[in-house]
């Protein structure tokens, strides 16, 4: 499957108890220069992460959200890099409504190798490997794994709902674009709108849950990595949406342009 597949799982479940310890306790919330909020979760998170990334392979570089001052002068040269979101979703943290997750993918050349999203709220560990398939483990962290194999078997390929008459398409309630109403407007037949945060969205679109997950607003790279990897695992694509080509990474500008995510 992957040599570094279980040491992420191990990894995940280690930011996830970090993420949970605060979760369950009242915090303090901070804001960045750019007004995004930060906790205790977010640094605990990225410590623990940054601690087993390090213990993998500490000839790998790391490009996190906690750490964005790697210049594209150093950047530019990587063969390989692990893209880390130590909590995507924060929003969603502070709402406490579960919908967070931890992001890890491992980016060669441009693209996504690998890529492992956990929940720590909802403990489902998600995973996908080009050209190796993409996996669903629930109850992660009640489950005995002792190995990528262990690991693979204890889980469910993905996607695993069947095709519906229903078209199902991941986008906010209420703060829905108009370039998203466009699009939705194209697509025949009855089509439902569903609604989830942080990268749980392109989990939806492996499951096969949604079909598609038009991203009309800005995002950065450490939001999408992980998610596009399992995305693709599972036989879906995502697409930027001024060339119609796939995305890409390790940009000189890290925010991201707009996308589109499907499952094929």
């Amino acid at each position: 499957m992957n040599k570094y597949l279980y040491d992420l799982f191990d990894i995940c479940l280690n930011a996830g108890k970090e993420i949970m310890d605060i979760y369950n306790q009242d915090f303090d919330v901070e804001f960045k220069v750019d007004d995004s909020p930060l906790t205790a979760a977010d640094k605990r998170a990225h410590i623990a992460i940054a601690k087993g990334l390090e213990n993998i392979d500490p000839t790998i570089p790391v490009l996190s959200e906690e750490v964005r001052q790697i210049p594209y002068a150093e950047r530019k040269d990587w063969e390989q890099y692990w893209l880390v979101d130590p909590l995507d979703g924060t929003k969603e943290f502070i709402k406490k409504n579960g919908e967070f997750t931890v992001n890890i993918a491992l980016i060669k050349g441009s693209y996504p190798e690998l890529g492992v999203i956990y929940a720590p709220a909802l403990d489902t560990f998600y995973f996908g490997v080009n050209g190796k398939g993409a996996y669903k483990l629930n109850h992660a962290s009640k489950v005995t794994i002792t190995s990528t194999e262990d690991l693979v078997k204890q889980s469910v390929r993905l996607p695993e709902v069947d095709e519906t008459k229903t078209t199902h398409v991941v986008a906010s309630r209420s703060h829905m674009s108009k370039e998203t109403k466009d699009f939705i407007h194209t697509l025949d037949g009855e089509v439902k709108v569903i609604s989830t945060g942080s990268s749980l969205k392109f989990c939806l679109v492996a499951e096969g849950k949604a079909d598609y997950y038009p991203r009309y607003a800005p995002t950065m790279e450490w939001d999408t990595g992980a998610g596009q990897a399992i995305v693709e695992a599972a036989g879906g694509m995502v697409i930027r949406y001024d060339d119609k080509e796939r995305f890409y990474y390790n940009r000189e500008d890290l925010l991201n342009g707009w996308f589109l995510v499907s499952r094929k």
